[in-house]
């Protein structure tokens, strides 16, 4: 068997776009090659959706609010939505394998996305027929109460990150609430979010209920976000494409949730168990290569154990041996050439213009059968300035950028010394500073003596420049209904 033979998916990945049930080409007959970032060889395609494609999604999806979805009872809902995750299940291998030839990520963190895919669908499940409503009391002349209605026909903007638990993670809640979705997944990596349409189908989902629009953001998301019968934009992506998807849909009034990315600190005191903490800051910064939006990717530790923890931690970064995907490597490639050209750039930048100290990784990789691939060191920039632009911007790749503090009080200021709040973690012994740390920390999560905690049924969102709305837990909910109250005279 060859490399390639072992690197690739018995299904055929020529897929097509999904409205109303169909299975069609884009109407102008483009179409998107979408490759595995290992090998940069072509592994399937999918339509370029054109704005009149998305129309006519939007269209059905309207439609379908008024058809069997609307006089289905939330309990039913809720079933669907519960088959749909056992069927995801039933299905993991082949979704996670198609996960990590899309993506490059370890197949042991695909699988684990699917697995927190079908979660969401199991979570939200479970809430379909518990949005209830309040009574309201205005006194023995009066009655009062509160309905739950679904917003609308919701659009869903996919990262190429996490392909299949972003879209899990906003469809869930939107179809438990009882509207209707069109996806617009990422250029990059389409393919699962495409494929979750069978699934959903097979659970029972009516069609046009799940509209599945591939494209390029340009065009099709564009379109889908400015069209005047979307209720509500759930986007996970850049601040700046952010500001315009928000720009967009207030012209017709639509409501928005907002992740956009975050440079967080994972913060270890003196008193820290620093072998643990060593392993929660591999974990926060080069899972799926760094490219996650709530990485902890600056590391504030303080100045007593700074060498101490170096020591620990640079050997373990420069032992991880980076390979394909499927072979579960200690981490995968890149997503694309252009974010390896993106990541070399911030760490040459800050060798030349601040020359500071990169003591693991900080170059670009190719590994034996993998030369066309998108393979970037794991690296670590140390001692890094507040004013450095690898301390500022997010980088989204493997780069760990470590930053000295002189105490518990300058740890919470440098925690808070960017523009972004998104995730932020703290290893101490004591609880009373770990307390301290999430009062006066600015983000929308924060991790005590772990990181990446929680899971589906806890908020996930930010501050600052990090967005606003939640996702996940019952939060996520509340951007899918509107309280209408009734009030009637006895």
């Amino acid at each position: 068997m060859t490399h390639m033979d072992k690197w690739s998916v018995a299904d055929d990945l020529d897929l097509k776009m999904v409205i109303g049930g169909e299975r069609i080409e884009a109407s102008n007959g483009a179409r998107i090659q979408t490759e595995d970032p290992a090998t940069g060889r072509v592994i399937g395609s999918f339509p370029a959706a054109t704005a009149d494609d998305v129309g006519r999604a939007v269209e059905n999806s309207r439609a379908a609010l008024k058809g069997d979805w609307r006089s289905m009872t939330p309990t039913a809902r809720g079933r669907v939505l519960a088959r749909a995750a056992a069927i995801l299940r039933r299905e993991a291998e082949r979704m996670a394998r198609v996960e990590t030839l899309d993506s490059g990520k370890p197949l042991r963190e695909a699988k684990g996305d699917i697995e927190t895919s079908a979660s969401y669908f199991e979570y939200y499940a479970g809430m379909a027929d518990k949005l209830q409503g309040d009574s309201i009391p205005l006194g023995p002349d009066y009655m009062s109460f509160t309905l739950h209605e679904p917003v609308g026909v919701t659009a869903h903007i996919i990262p190429w990150n996490f392909p299949l638990t972003t879209t899990a993670r906003g469809v869930a809640p939107a179809l438990a609430a009882g509207c209707t979705a069109v996806v617009k997944p990422a250029a990059l990596t389409s393919l699962t979010s495409i494929l979750m349409a069978d699934i959903l189908e097979e659970a029972g989902l009516p069609a046009g209920v799940y509209n599945v629009v591939p494209g390029h953001g340009r065009e099709a998301g564009s379109a889908l976000v400015a069209h005047p019968d979307i209720a509500h934009v759930t986007f996970t992506g850049s601040v700046a494409t952010g500001i315009g998807i928000m720009q967009s849909a207030a012209t017709h009034v639509a409501s928005v949730t907002l992740e956009l990315g975050g440079k967080s600190p994972l913060v270890v005191l003196a008193d820290a168990d620093l072998d643990a903490a060593v392993e929660g800051t591999l974990k926060a910064i080069y899972m799926n290569a760094g490219q996650v939006c709530s990485a902890g990717s600056r590391l504030v530790v303080e100045r007593k154990v700074h060498a101490a923890m170096m020591e620990r931690l640079v050997p373990r970064v420069e032992a991880m041996m980076p390979g394909h995907g499927l072979d579960d490597a200690a981490i995968g490639p890149l997503v694309s050439a252009a974010q390896v050209g993106l990541v070399a750039g911030f760490v040459d930048d800050a060798r030349k213009a601040n020359s500071l100290n990169v003591v693991a990784g900080g170059r670009r990789l190719s590994p034996a059968g993998m030369e066309k691939g998108h393979f970037y060191a794991p690296t670590i920039i140390d001692d890094a300035p507040m004013d450095a632009r690898v301390v500022q911007e997010e980088i989204f790749g493997p780069v760990l950028t470590v930053q000295i503090v002189d105490s518990p009080e300058e740890a919470i200021a440098v925690a808070n010394g960017t523009e972004f709040g998104l995730c932020a973690g703290i290893y101490t012994r004591d609880i009373s500073r770990a307390m301290a740390f999430a009062r006066d920390v600015d983000a929308g999560q924060v991790f005590i003596n772990q990181y990446f905690a929680g899971g589906v049924p806890t908020p996930f969102g930010g501050t600052k420049m990090s967005g606003f709305g939640r996702e996940k837990g019952l939060a996520a909910l509340a951007s899918y209904y509107r309280v209408k109250c009734i009030t009637t005279r006895l």
